[in-house]
Order: C-alpha cells, then sequence, then structure tokens
C-alpha cells in the first residue's frame, strides 16, 4: 500500500507560480508512474500530468503544456509539480496518484492522495 500526502497549494495572483509537493510512503514509490489531476467545484476530475516511475517520461495535458512541469526525486519518495504563469483558470483542488500503468485515465490510479488547493485569482 502507498500512503500520499500532497503539499504546496495555496492562493497565488495570475501569472504566478507555485511548487506543489507529492511524498510517498512506501519502499516502492519508484516502480509507479505519478499523476497529477485537478478538480474544480462541479466538475469532473481532470488530467493535468503523468511522469513515468524511471522520471524519463512526462505528458501533459494541452491546457497546461508549457507552463507546468512534473518531475519526481525517487531518493526521496517525492513528486514534483511546478505550476509557472498561472491563470484563473488553473483554480482547483490538486490530487496526486500513483499507478501500475503510465496514463491519463484516473480510474487507472490505484492511491490517492487528500489534495492541495490551488487558488488563482486574477
Amino acid at each position: 500500500q502507498v500512503q500520499l500526502v500532497e503539499s504546496g497549494g495555496g492562493l497565488v495572483q495570475a501569472g504566478g507560480s507555485l511548487r506543489l509537493s507529492c511524498a510517498a510512503s512506501g519502499r516502492t514509490f519508484s516502480l509507479y508512474a505519478v499523476g497529477w489531476f485537478r478538480q474544480a467545484p462541479g466538475k469532473e476530475r481532470d488530467f493535468v500530468a503523468v511522469i513515468s516511475g524511471s522520471g524519463g517520461t512526462t505528458t501533459y495535458a494541452d491546457s497546461v503544456k508549457g507552463r507546468f512541469t512534473i518531475s519526481r526525486d525517487n531518493a526521496k519518495n517525492t513528486d514534483y509539480l511546478r505550476l509557472n504563469t498561472l491563470k484563473p483558470e488553473d483554480t482547483a483542488v490538486y490530487y496526486c496518484g500513483v499507478s501500475a500503468r503510465y496514463s491519463r485515465q484516473s480510474n487507472e490510479y490505484d492511491y490517492w492522495g487528500q489534495g492541495t488547493q490551488v487558488t488563482v485569482s486574477s
């Protein structure tokens, strides 16, 4: 079993930056792909980015490509999502999850963190 804890969310003005962290328990973190998803009020949980277990492969949603960067440090059992040039429409609760599959589909993720709120003011 893997436990995930997100941190780093907050309130930021449009154009600002944040770095989200996803700390994992367990010794098998490097075997999992890590995905970030976000959910705004009244909307579904949407894919943001995913990184392979080795960190060598990444994929982004079109809406964040060029602004967000996903990375991981397997020695620290931690994944990161750097959010740059934030827009009001990026406001959501951000969740990290781990999956045995490299996937953009939330239903293929086995474990989730509790989420961290990101609010972007205009």
